[in-house]
């Protein structure tokens, strides 16, 4: 791997991890620092959720200061100039999830464009 693509999945990796911080998803104009204006999730649920209807989630508490999401495996790749995949393994209080996301490099930074959650069963 280059040292430009070493440092964009680098990039993509601290803005993810930020968007996991408790006291960033308190905020949602940081929430929203972070996101693509094009945003959109699938859930471990399935429901599907755009830059807006995601706030309800992250301002409401669904990451406790007192414990933290627990990231493992996460790994990054380039798919082109401006764009990583970024994949994690995610504990949040005993409910695991694989975790893919894909950033792209704007002109404000870097911002994520689409997340997916998938549960993880007890062999993952």
């Amino acid at each position: 791997m280059t040292d430009e693509n070493q440092r964009a999945v680098q990039a993509a990796i601290d803005a993810e991890l930020r968007l996991l911080d408790p006291a960033v998803r308190a905020r949602p104009d940081l929430v929203l620092e972070l996101l693509d204006p094009e945003f959109t999730e699938v859930g471990v649920s399935g429901r599907h959720w755009d830059a807006t209807s995601i706030l309800t989630v992250t301002g409401g508490a669904s990451v406790s200061p007192e414990s933290p999401v627990a990231v493992s495996e996460m790994s990054g790749t380039v798919l082109a100039p401006g764009i990583v995949h970024l994949t994690y393994l995610a504990d949040n209080q005993g409910r695991r999830a694989w975790r893919s996301s894909l950033w792209r490099h704007t002109e404000t930074g870097w911002r994520m464009y689409h997340h997916q959650g998938t549960p993880a069963t007890d062999r993952d």
